[in-house]
């Protein structure tokens, strides 16, 4: 999964950035090419800024593919649009991409003519955006309040996501009996509520770790009785995913 937050139009669209020690990562694969070194592709050796780019050519020659099924919540296309975009981006014709996809030439035209229109809408948009952010900066003004972040995988962005830090801890000093251990007295119906205890609740599982239903089982019924609830909303709500066997669970 893509952190769209974390990285420039340019980072997203090449495949890769430069973090805080100056090395070059790869956004897809998280492989890391340290800049003052030297890196072995065939029988030659590259310097890591050279290196980065092979290794986005190598190992993922479909940057376009990838972004199109990163499954991040801000890629708001419908799968025709995907691979509408992908023959697009494959250098289709209109007639070839229309048979293809079992379309007519002019409803490819149009399509092509309102995706150009989301280009300009999107980067109009950025553009002031980033004005904007720039002003505040400058003026070192901040928020009244600030808000807690939307993790990646949320179904349904609406207002109950606008969940500033002191909503935050106040759900959380009401609905837990203990923080450490985790404890839960009530799991609230309302959905701000639900959300923020969601989320902590999710800090207690692993990144990058996977549990058989029985660990999950075993960890969330440490924190609530009633832990077939929990597990169902967690997946609900994007927290964690499963298979479809229900034998293999993960955080997401």
């Amino acid at each position: 999964m893509i952190i769209t937050d974390k990285y420039t139009l340019e980072e997203l669209k090449n495949g890769y950035s430069i973090n805080n020690n100056n090395a070059y990562q790869c956004i897809c694969c998280g492989a890391v090419f340290e800049d003052g070194e030297v890196f072995r592709f065939g029988e030659r050796f590259f310097n890591a800024e050279r290196a980065i780019k092979l290794h986005m050519a190598a190992e993922h020659p479909q940057r376009l593919t990838e972004l199109l099924d990163c499954g991040s919540r801000y890629l708001q296309l419908t799968q025709n649009q995907k691979e509408l975009l992908a023959c697009i981006g494959a250098g289709l014709t209109d007639n070839q991409i229309a048979e293809k996809l079992g379309v007519t030439p002019s409803t490819v035209r149009h399509q092509r003519f309102m995706f150009r229109e989301r280009a300009k809408s999107a980067r109009m948009y950025l553009a002031a955006w980033e004005i904007a952010v720039s002003g505040a900066e400058k003026s070192k003004a901040k928020p009244e309040e600030e808000f807690l972040p939307i993790h990646e995988e949320a179904k349904m962005i609406d207002d109950r996501y606008n969940i500033t830090e002191k909503e935050n801890q106040q759900i959380l000093d009401g609905a837990f009996e203990s923080l450490s251990p985790l404890k839960l007295k009530q799991f609230s119906p309302k959905e701000k509520k639900k959300i923020v205890i969601l989320r902590r609740i999710a800090e207690q599982f692993e990144k990058n770790r996977h549990y058989s239903e029985k660990e999950v089982n075993q960890i969330l019924e440490a924190i609530y009785d009633d832990y077939v609830t929990i597990r169902r909303y967690l997946i609900e709500y994007g927290y964690m995913d499963r298979t479809k066997d229900c034998k293999d669970y993960w955080l997401r």
